[in-house]
């Protein structure tokens, strides 16, 4: 398991986290973990152009048109 130091949290958030925490019974720490885990839970992204894609495809874009070859296509050759 890691371990996780959040710096410079305002004042109010912490505030709000206690009473949260409280009012569930738990520590501030175990009620961090909770909203964390809670709120990355099933987020995942399987390769960073999946995840693009994703982004774009509500909006309708993401799919490019695929131009016709006019020749097959060659092998490239790598040295003189």
């Amino acid at each position: 398991m890691a371990t996780l130091v959040i710096r410079d949290l305002r004042d109010v958030v912490k505030a709000r986290l206690r009473i949260q925490a409280a009012g569930h019974g738990h520590s501030m720490e175990a009620e961090a973990r909770a909203l964390l885990t809670t709120a990355l839970v099933g987020w995942r992204i399987e390769s960073l152009g999946t995840y693009i894609h994703e982004q774009f495809a509500a909006i309708g874009g993401g799919e490019l048109a695929t131009l016709p070859r006019d020749e097959p296509a060659r092998a490239v050759r790598f040295g003189k």
